[in-house]
This record gives structure tokens, sequence and C-alpha cells, in this order.
């Protein structure tokens, strides 16, 4: 019995319309990968066809849950989402998400989902237990990821908070670039446009229902070390600040936003106007007071960072938002563009979920834009007569409808980021990272964590452990960063392989030796060591760089970055201070710490030796 996990994948062949099951690769591959983001990656390394492009109906798309998905463990509620990223040619994309489809995946009995070819018409799965069908999904296809939950739900019958159903919207559909998979409402996995991938498989939906449970090696203990955890979760950890839990419980962001905008991280204007960021920060902590919020837990999850606003005044009155936790999705959606008024944020936020595109792909490629015409780059007999001073709500949404439709001027917005500066001769305006949108704040004050987002395997993401880079305020002083985000890299994506949300372990106190005694003490694996934990971490971060090698990534590909994300903030707590001219040399140093060669940031054989990843090399013809 594989304990701690569901003991088989699902495999779709949509070219054919059939599923079938197999069981979990070897127990030598699951030590190595544990599951999640490491085990996804194994199989798509594995299973691309070399030379295949993103939306390629032979390139996998691989849903995977993890050991302490669906168990008694804190916020059990992770899954992600892998195949090749849509807008960097070379890396895998991973997005994240949490809600209740993982945990429902895991009691239907399958511990992850790899899809192949695609539909010649629009379908959905639907998984009930051993049950597997695939279903005409005519009837929802064109609708939004609100809508498209609720028809499927109320097609499906039965109770339906017992079914979670994973989805895309029209930004899927018309495969944008940033488009994602929306689930439960408040939850979504965006980066890598996982969305435009089903788009390009014709996959709408996949919902789940599952009525087993996870077995688990030596229960007893396993609930005592889950029960510590959970205990733990406010507490932080030694060389921590406060737990990332501690701040966004019960609907964090809207009382703690405004912590952002004290380190002058608020994304507004295009990066472009700190005293901005104050403002937009306050107007939403001070809406979010007089109108009713209400935290909307994930599966087994304490913390509660996502919510609802309901909107009780002004022009949206009655109108409800669902939101994930963070601060991203509405400073992209809204602040990047000078939106100010908070219901017209909320509404855009919200918008921006039911179409299924991700809020930090949005505010890259709509604040340059916006900044263009406000600066008379482009005017309006380039937009067709759209007026996109900061702040115009009305031409705003427009132009995202005009995307959805490729249509007009939001028709020439619609592909690669780079191409679209490109065109319209506003490159030093672009805020990226190797071409793809980055976890959308401003991270110029924050070195450390803006270096994570830069040297992330799978284009910007949150790949290390924020509140262990207390030392990372911007300075002229590179001291021990790059080391350091190296360390919490592996430490971060060690987490990201377990199936628990990264809210359960940034900050919180014992959680490496709380974590590795769970997955022991669910698996049975007593052996296994807070060592062997780390070393999957950085078999992770080693699998995203091979597959990049094997796709053409060189080093002069690490420094693509925007000139808009490395620049000197004119104001705040960075003013006159940019990264830019130490990031070679941080570049250098995690080579160094990662035991690349510095010259080309490939791993030799020796590095991929130690890890016991030959085969996978092999696999990718790396020698």
């Amino acid at each position: 019995m594989a304990y701690g996990y569901a003991d088989r994948i699902l495999r779709v062949d949509l070219n054919a319309h059939r599923t079938w099951t197999e069981p979990l690769p070897p127990l030598e591959v699951l030590r190595k990968y544990v599951g999640g983001t490491g085990l996804a990656l194994y199989y798509l390394a594995k299973e691309t066809p070399a030379g295949a492009k993103a939306g390629d109906p032979e390139v996998p798309l691989i849903f995977m849950t993890g050991p302490l998905a669906g168990t008694r463990a804190p916020s059990s509620s992770n899954y992600v989402v892998v195949s090749l990223h849509y807008e960097i040619p070379y890396a895998p994309g991973a997005g994240h998400s949490h809600g209740f489809w993982a945990a429902f995946l895991k009691h239907a009995g399958y511990e992850g989902i790899i899809i192949s070819g695609a539909s010649d018409k629009p379908v959905y799965l639907f998984i009930d237990d051993d049950r597997v069908e695939i279903r005409d999904a005519k009837a929802v296809w064109g609708q939004g990821t609100r809508e498209t939950e609720r028809l499927i739900k109320r097609e499906l019958g039965g109770e339906e908070d017992k079914i979670s159903v994973a989805c895309i919207g029209q930004a899927g559909e018309a495969r944008l670039h940033g488009a994602m998979i929306k689930n439960d409402r408040n939850h979504g996995a965006g980066k890598g446009s996982p969305g435009a991938i089903m788009g390009c498989k014709n996959l709408k939906a996949i919902a789940v229902r599952g009525t087993g449970d996870v077995a688990i090696a030596h229960r007893p203990t396993f609930l005592e070390t889950v029960a510590q955890w959970e205990a733990n979760l406010f507490v932080a950890d030694e060389g921590s600040t406060t737990p990332l839990g501690a701040l966004w419980r019960d609907g964090g962001m809207t009382r703690q936003h405004k912590i952002m905008a004290g380190r002058g991280q608020v994304a507004v204007k295009n990066l472009t106007d700190v005293d901005f960021g104050k403002k937009f920060s306050q107007s939403y902590i001070d809406a979010c007071k007089e109108w009713l919020v209400t935290p909307t837990p994930s599966y087994n999850c304490q913390i509660a960072c996502s919510y609802n606003v309901k909107i009780t005044s002004g022009p949206f009155a009655g109108f409800t938002a669902s939101l994930c936790g963070g601060g991203e999705p509405f400073e992209g959606a809204a602040g990047m563009v000078g939106i100010l008024d908070a219901g017209q944020a909320l509404a855009l936020t919200d918008h921006y979920d039911d179409i299924g595109w991700e809020a930090g792909h949005g505010g890259s490629l709509m604040g340059m834009v916006f900044e263009a015409y406000n600066r008379g780059i482009i005017t309006k007999e380039d937009t067709g007569g759209l007026d996109l001073t900061w702040g115009n709500y009305e031409a705003y949404t427009e132009l995202i409808q005009q995307m959805l439709e490729r249509r007009d001027f939001g028709g020439k917005l619609t592909g690669d980021l780079k191409d679209v500066a490109r065109d319209l001769g506003t490159e030093d305006l672009l805020v990226h990272v190797k071409g793809a949108s980055i976890n959308m704040h401003d991270w110029r004050p924050l070195w450390g964590s803006l270096f994570g987002q830069i040297i992330a395997g799978t284009g910007a993401a949150h790949q290390v452990e924020y509140p262990r880079l207390r030392f990372d305020e911007a300075n002229t002083k590179v001291g021990k960063k790059p080391e350091k985000v190296f360390a919490t890299q592996k430490k971060k994506l060690w987490e990201d392989n377990l199936g628990v949300c990264m809210f359960a372990c940034q900050g919180v106190k014992d959680v490496l030796p709380l974590a590795t005694k769970s997955l022991v003490k669910a698996t049975g694996w007593d052996d296994f060591t807070e060592e062997d934990a780390l070393r999957v971490g950085e078999r992770t971060i080693m699998l995203m760089r091979l597959i990049a090698i094997s796709r053409g990534f060189t080093k002069k590909d690490e420094l693509d970055v925007g000139k808009r994300l490395v620049e000197a903030p004119a104001t705040g707590p960075a003013a006159g201070t940019s990264i830019a001219p130490y990031l070679e040399e941080m570049v250098n140093r995690y080579y160094v710490a990662a035991g690349w060669d510095v010259e080309t940031g490939r791993p030799p054989q020796a590095a991929i030796k130690s890890l016991g990843m030959e085969d996978v090399a092999s696999w990718l013809g790396i020698s």
C-alpha cells in the first residue's frame, strides 16, 4: 500500500477520448521527488518530445497533488499544474492552487492526472471515485469560470459542496498569454499560463468528487505531529519574521496590505508612483472596513487568507467579489493601471478571475500600455479612440474585452509580452522576467525577494522563503543574499512537493522538522531525514534547470529582466538604489552555491550525479 499517497495516476488521452490508470512510480522515484512540483517536473522531463512547444498536443499537462494533500496536515490543499511555459520557450511552467480540488482528487484515489493530446471538440473531465468520464462541454464553452463551476455542478447533481471544479474561462479558450485555471471561486493556478494550454487541448474543466481517504502509515504519531505543526502556525521560526499565515489569516490582506505600502512594495502605475501606492492601499483597507468581508478557508485550513467581499455602498453595491489571499491580484488588476477606487479594484480583480486571466500578466501588459499612453508614446490614434488615462475604468474594461475577442487595439496585445512591447516601442516600460510576468508586487525595495523572482526556474514565481530574507532591504552591499536565496529556495521547493499551502510553512516555527516528520509518519519512510527533504528541494531546482538547458537556455537568458524592474525607484524606501549593477555578481554567486558552472549556468555531471539524476539528464540529452 502507498501510505500517504493515492495509489495511482490518472492518464487522459484527449486524441482518443480515453482514460486509464497506472501505478505510482517506484519508491526510489517517490523518495527523490516526493510529489507536487518535483514529481510533475519528473514526468514532464520524461515525456515531453524533443523540440515540442507549449500548447502542442503531445506535450503533457500535469496536475499533481502531494503525499500530505487531503490529510490532516495544516492547509493540505495544494496542487500544482505543470507543462511547458507558454511565455518562456525554454522553461517549464508551474502554477499552484488551493481550495478543495486537490483533497477531493486524493479522496477519489488519484495522486495526479497526466493529460496528453487535444480533443476535437470542447470537453470536460468528471472524476467520481473510480468512475471517470470525458463529457461534452458545449454548454459551458464561452462561459466564465464562475458560471462554468455552477453549471457543471448543477449538471452533475448531488451535493454541490462535495464537488470541486477546476476550469478555464474565456481567456483560456482564447489561448491568451496569462490564462489561468480557476477552482472553488477564490483559487487559481496562473504561472506558465496553464489555462491557455487547457484551451489548446479543448479541455474546459476537470470536476472531482471523492469519497475515500488517505492511508496513513503511523496515524497516531502523524496526528500528534500535524497537531503540533498547526499549533505553531502563527509562531515565528528562528531567524524568521512573522509567519505569513499570521499576517494574512482571516482575510488579512483587507487589514494588513498597509505593510506592503510601508515597504514601498505596492505595484501601481507600472511601478512609477510609490505615494500613489500608499493611497491605493489605504483606499482598499478603508473600504473593506465598511463592507462585509467573509474569510473562505481551503481544505483543513486554519489560516483562511482568501475571502469574499460584499460591497454595500457605492456604484457596485450588492456585488460580491471572491479573492485569494495575496495582494498580487488587485495590484495587478487595478493598481498597475492607476485605479484608486476600491469598488472598481474589487470588480476588476473578480473580472480577471472570472475570465480566467492572471492579474500579474495583465498588470505587466496593461501597466506598460497605460504608461505609454500617459507619456504620449502611443495616442488615441493608436488605441482606436480609447482614452487610457491612468485610472480610466471604462476604457480599461473595453480593452480587456477587445483582447478576449482579438479585435481592434486589444487584438494587438495578445502575443508574447516582449513582442507586444517591441511593436509598441515600449520595451523599457515592460515589467517582466525572461519575457513573463512576475508575482505582482514592486520587489525593488527587497533585493533578496527580487532576486528570488529573477532566478526562479519556472519564470518569476514564489520560490523563496520570504520571512527568512529579512536581510534583503535594498542596499549597495550584496552580502550573502544569493547564497541565502538558494538555501531558502531548496526549503520552499521541498514544501511545494508536499501538497500543503506555502502559508502553512513560511516562517512557521520548526516547520522543517515537523513537515519532515509528517511525511515520515504518513508514508512509513522512517529513515527519511531533514537533509533528505532539502535534497528533494535541490532536485526540484535541478529539474527546472535541466529542462531549460535541454531547450536552449543560456546564461544570457538569466539576465533577461525588464529595465523597469531593476531600475532605481524615484521615491520610497529604495529611492535611488538599483540592483542592476550587482545582478550579474549575484547570479554568479548563486551558481557557485548551486554547484553550477559560473560561465554557462549548466550543472556539471558531478552535480547531477550527486543528486542521483543521471536518468533525467539522459532523457533530456544532457551529457
